[in-house]
């Protein structure tokens, strides 16, 4: 099954996205769940938030892995919402 971690960036955290960027990418090496993700980019084409699809076999797997995330850990995000998803296209 497939989860969508959509995240917002607080305002003003790039820093913090940039100085656990590293560790993000690790846990999305080290977890094997991350089918796709990538950033969020403002006007300015700075990052931003998140869009990481996972495929775990439950919501509260999808959940936990999103707050295992090292940029969750580090309280970059504003809010954090998962939900289900299904591929159609691509």
């Amino acid at each position: 099954m497939s989860f969508a971690v959509i995240c917002h960036d607080k305002p003003g955290a790039l820093q913090v996205r940039k100085d656990n960027r590293d560790a993000h990418l690790a846990y999305i090496e080290e977890t094997g769940v991350v089918t796709l993700a990538g950033p969020f980019l403002n006007e300015d084409g700075e990052m931003c938030g998140s869009l990481v699809i996972l495929s775990v076999g439950t919501l509260e797997a999808a959940r936990a892995w999103a707050a295992g995330d090292p940029y969750a850990k580090a309280g970059l995000f504003d809010k954090v919402e998962v939900t289900a998803w299904k591929k159609v296209i691509g």
